[in-house]
């Protein structure tokens, strides 16, 4: 597991806030930063590498971050971000929308859409966890998450408050963990943020029918995720987990323009994709992979994966990421 430290003291004052800027362009994604403390910018960073997710905690005393139409035109990594504030207290503007946040709060990020902050901490701790990962993996509907954009999240207590316990564990005690156990860590951290988007929408005051709706789907999304390596899960299982009927089921998901079964296949599909993507998989063989992901039948998994990304899962494995560029095919870094 590769765990990155970063200071900005390794490097004279007058450059620091530069090699700042530089350095968070590269792990997280580009902004335009500014500071009250930039001719002299003390800052601290640690990076917990999952794979596919990346978690990462940051020290400043000051930060104003914006992240613009043009950059997001230049250079987006399409992710989610979910910021912890430890020591933080701030406002954030997203989606046309204001969040004060302070201690204990949770926020969610789009890169794909303009955002603003400014950020104040104490100086000589950590300020705040960070976790980021590609928005296809979050196990909820778009639009359930781009309600939640403008939402804090209360992280101090209940599923919010687990979800930020095990990120501060793992990052804690990243030393104990092997590369093989990654996905697992990542898989545990994707389900408990889903399961505190969905305490946090069931936690209103008074539900209207679409709240419920929607937390309803959560729910779902978040069960789905959990079992998709069990091949007995079906459309039928999902309902009888959720006391609901096949034909709810149905409505609820015809809204995305599928029906439970593609969407299903769909999921286990693009779990494959990364694992086959995943330069530290090359060992484990592509039907053990398939078989991990509830695909039991090797040849319908492999026409299953050449109709989904236009090739057979082999050559998917062996071509280069500028490649999958140019075909405009999904690739792992």
């Amino acid at each position: 597991m590769l765990v990155t430290e970063f200071s900005t003291e390794v490097v004279a004052a007058p450059e620091r806030f530069e090699l700042f800027a530089e350095t968070t362009g590269r792990s997280h994604m580009r902004n335009r930063l500014r500071s009250d403390d930039q001719d002299d910018f003390r800052a601290k960073m640690r990076v917990l590498d999952l794979g596919e997710l990346q978690v990462s905690t940051m020290s400043f005393s000051h930060l104003e971050v914006a992240r613009t139409a043009r950059l997001i035109r230049q250079s987006d990594p399409e992710t989610y971000m979910i910021n912890y504030f430890l020591r933080d207290e701030g406002v954030f503007s997203q989606a046309g929308s204001d969040m004060t946040l302070g201690v204990g709060d949770l926020v969610i990020l789009d890169s794909s859409r303009p955002y603003r902050g400014t950020v104040h901490a104490a100086p000589g701790s950590w300020s705040h966890l960070t976790l980021q990962f590609p928005r296809g993996l979050m196990p909820l509907p778009e639009k359930t998450v781009q309600r939640l954009l403008t939402v804090p999240i209360d992280g101090r207590h209940g599923m919010g408050g687990v979800l930020v316990r095990w990120l501060a564990d793992i990052n804690a005690r990243a030393a104990e963990f092997t590369p093989a156990g990654i996905p697992t860590l990542a898989s545990v951290a994707l389900d408990l943020l889903a399961s505190a988007i969905t305490h946090r929408l069931e936690a209103e005051e008074s539900l209207s029918p679409e709240s419920r709706r929607s937390a309803l789907r959560v729910r779902i999304n978040a069960f789905v995720e959990q079992h998709l390596a069990d091949p007995a899960m079906t459309p039928q299982t999902i309902a009888d987990a959720h006391h609901i009927s096949l034909r709810h089921l149905q409505q609820l998901l015809a809204e995305d323009d599928t029906s439970p079964a593609a969407w299903i296949r769909r999921r286990r599909l693009e779990r494959c994709r990364l694992d086959l993507a995943n330069p530290r998989l090359n060992a484990r063989p592509i039907q053990a992979i398939a078989a991990r992901w509830g695909f039991t039948n090797p040849t319908h998994f492999s026409r299953l994966f050449r109709a989904a990304y236009g090739m057979p899962p082999r050559d998917y494995r062996n071509l280069p990421s500028a490649a999958c560029a140019n075909r405009q095919l999904p690739c792992a870094n």
